[in-house]
Parts: structure tokens; sequence; C-alpha cells
């Protein structure tokens, strides 16, 4: 619902900018001394709040963006939550066009906000009918009233941060500054710190932080444009070289695999009790190599570019992690690698024979899962679906009281660890999931998805 834009300018944004600057302790840095800027500390918990209200209210003031009026952009979640933060706190209608990849965390965050949110393919290049931007682009002709934000070529991208995150760092860092690591995505931070620094610290060496997969790092070591891949970090990278890009002080780039960042990620909340999204953890590697590597001290500064709340489900997640093949385990060669939820590490969700089967339906949804290992210690007694609890209590919900022992399927079919893929794909056939055990004890479940994913990494 949209409401009247508002005649008072909402306190909120007052709160963007002048974000904390703290120094790295519990990693090792080499001879330098690595700043972070907490930009998650934004009201909408990214850097690109700076850009939504430059954005907006540039438009407001030439004209672009008139009471009733639609805020349209492409985003890979943070300039739409920056945009929809501004957007709807001035009563604006707010239509994003987002990549599949996109946490789940960001998606429902956009919604509540009263974002309008259409998702798309992340899986195709620019100028495909299904690219995010080509799809921002039609919807911003389709609608009446509406202004594309286009961050990737709207000069008020860069303007927010040669206006305020370059002179912010500046007084931080007590103008004493040697590099600052930044990623690239629309690529207005990079581009408004250097026209910034140009004039105040001509010197200062500007280091690309860059996912393995975009073609960006490559393009500033050799001019050449290569061929774009796949990556899982959300944010930064890019199969093309934005319209408002500047490389010209990018003085070292480095190409970050997403194992890497993500694992960089968590190490950061581990060891400074920093959350951080994706992006930071590829900041972060860049700036740890960059600092390792240098021969003399020197000041260098890098972002914790948005929070990392929005990444519970992806980067925080082990299950996810182990799924995407971005958190190594111990290998046996056998069916227990393609278990994502394994016994030994304790992260199989079940129940006890004793339990009521109110909690057995309770963690069903909580895992989204639909069927449970039943044990009793750590030996398997049984197992229980949801047609299991259907046909008890579809009669009489107080039946939701009933012990899981009750309900279970005693004496499941089994697997051993050594049976083949054909044997797992046969019980799967029959509507079951294949339950992973032996003489020594249980293991975990192979679940359609399990298998899936176990293809998919084979032909990565």
């Amino acid at each position: 619902m949209t409401r009247a834009p508002t005649a008072t300018r909402p306190a909120v944004l007052d709160l963007i900018g002048d974000t904390p600057l703290v120094r790295v302790t519990q990693f090792d840095t080499g001879l330098c001394a690595l700043f972070l800027k907490l930009e998650s500390q934004n009201p909408g918990g990214s850097i690109k709040d700076r850009i939504g209200v430059a954005m907006i209210e540039s438009a407001e003031r030439d004209g672009r963006l008139e009471t009733g009026g639609t805020v349209v952009e492409a985003t890979a979640g943070n300039t739409g939550l920056g945009l929809a933060l501004v957007a709807r706190a001035k009563g604006y209608r707010v239509v994003l066009v987002v990549p599949d990849k996109m946490s789940t965390e960001k998606v429902l965050h956009l919604k509540a906000m009263g974002a309008e949110v259409h998702m798309t393919r992340s899986d195709v290049g620019k100028g495909h009918p299904d690219y995010y931007q080509e799809r921002a682009c039609a919807l911003a002709r389709e609608i009446a009233g509406a202004f594309y934000a286009n961050q990737f070529a709207n000069p008020d991208n860069p303007r927010a941060h040669e206006e305020g995150t370059g002179p912010e760092i500046w007084k931080q860092m007590n103008h004493d500054v040697d590099a600052i690591v930044v990623g690239v995505g629309s690529s207005g931070t990079l581009t408004g710190l250097t026209r910034y620094f140009r004039q105040v610290q001509p010197a200062l060496a500007f280091v690309l932080a860059d996912p393995v997969g975009s073609i960006l790092a490559e393009y500033t070591r050799s001019g050449a444009l290569g061929q774009a891949g796949s990556w899982a970090v959300e944010g930064i990278g890019e199969d093309f070289v934005p319209s408002i890009a500047d490389f010209s002080a990018v003085r070292a780039a480095y190409s970050i695999p997403d194992e890497e960042s993500f694992g960089t990620a968590r190490e950061l909340l581990r060891r400074e009790g920093i959350l951080g999204g994706s992006s930071t953890g590829t900041l972060l590697a860049s700036a740890l190599r960059y600092c390792r590597e240098q021969t003399a001290p020197k000041r260098v500064v890098t972002f914790v570019c948005d929070t990392g709340t929005r990444y519970l489900s992806k980067v925080y997640n082990d299950a996810w992690m182990v799924d995407q093949g971005l958190l190594r385990r111990r290998a046996y060669g056998d069916l227990r690698d393609l278990v994502s939820r394994r016994a030994e590490d304790g992260s199989v969700v079940s129940v006890a024979p004793d339990d009521p089967l109110l909690t057995a339906f309770q963690r069903m949804r909580l895992a989204d899962v639909s069927q449970l290992p039943v044990l009793d210690g750590s030996r398997l007694v049984g197992v229980i679906d949801e047609s299991d609890l259907l046909m008890t209590v579809q009669s009489d919900g107080s039946s939701f009281r009933e012990r899981v022992a009750s309900a279970m399927t005693q004496a499941p079919s089994t697997l051993p660890p050594q049976a083949s893929l054909i044997e797992v794909r046969a019980m799967l056939d029959r509507g079951l999931v294949a339950i992973i055990a032996d003489e020594r004890g249980f293991y975990g479940l192979i679940t359609r998805s399990d298998l899936l994913n176990h293809l998919r990494r084979t032909l990565v």
C-alpha cells in the first residue's frame, strides 16, 4: 500500500553515514594496520543506504520522482533495501527485480518493508530478457510515473561516496591512509572514493576485491574482457563493466574463491565478533592478502559492506555450506559423503520414541523436512514421516500428545554406507528417504535434495 509522501524528511535518514571504523586485531595483517568501516551499522544494514538516499533525493529535486511515483530498480538486494528504506519512509511505491540467488533474509526484509519483489534468473547475462537489469528496465517503461534508479549508470551513486564515505574515512584515519580495499558491483563506491582521494591523497592505492567468476579483476590487470563464470557471493562481481566505473587508481586486484570468501566472513565473526555478509568475506580476504604482501608498514581500510544477519541461512548455515561444497568435512568415499546432516556432527534433526507427536511435527517444520529418524540415544529404532503423523492425528487433534513410538515405522529399511547410488535411487523412487545405517550405527539420511546436490557437484 502506497501512502502520500511525507512533508518532513524522515528522521531515520539522518542515521545514514558516519559509520564506525575499527581496527582488526585478531588476524595476521603483516606489517600493516587494517581497519574496517562498519557499513553494517547504517539503519538499513548496508553501505547501499548511502546511495539510496542520494539517488531518491536527487530525483525528487529535479522532478524525475514525483508525488505518487514508483521507484524501480535492479538489485542484488542491498541497494533495494536502501531504496526501500528511503522510498517507503517517504511514501513511494517500490518495485525491485532481484536475481534468484539472493538470500531468503534479503527478500523477506524487502517484502516486510512493503517493496514489490520480482525474482528473475541469475544464470543469464546482460542482454537476455530475464537478466535482472533488463527486467527492471522493462518494468520502468510499463509503470506510469516510474523512476528507474539504475545504480549502474546513476551519477548520484558515486557522488554519495565522494561527498560522504570518502570524507568520513579521511577524517577517521586522521588524514593518514595508504590503501582502500573495495569490491565492485555498480562501482559507485570505488568511483566516488577515487574522485575524493584524487583531491586529498593522490598517492592512495585502491585494491579490488573480486569473486572468482567475475570479469573485473582480470579487466583491471590486462584490460581484457574475459568470459564470466558464476559465484555465490552476493552484491559484488560483474559480467560487464559498469558505465560509471573508474578503475584508474586500482593498483592491485585479487580474485577470491567463494570458499575463501565465506570462510573468511565466518572467521571474522569468530575472531573479531563482527557479523558481516558474504562480500565482506571477499573484501577482508583480499585485504589480508594485500597486507601480508607489503614490505613496509601501511594503513589500510576496507568495509563490512552489510550485516551478516541477511545470510544466516547461507554463510552461517553449515548445512547450506556443505550442500554448496563450501564447507570441507571428512570424506569417506561412500554414501556417507551424500548425507548433508551427519549423525557424527550432531546435525541430524531427530526425535526420541517418547517425544510427543507435536514435537515431531514442529521439528519437521523447523528443518523443512518431511521425515525424521527416531533415535533411542544413538540407536535407530524407527522413522516417522508426515503421513504417519496425519494418519494418527487427522481424526483427533489431541493425538498430537501421543508418543512418537505409537506412530513411527519400526525396523525401517536401511542401506549400508557401501551401497550403490542405484540402490539409493531405488529407495527414493519408492517415496522413502535413504536411511544410511549398519551394525555399527546410524549415519544419517539421504533425501532427493541430497542426491541432486551430489550430482550437481559432480558436474561443476
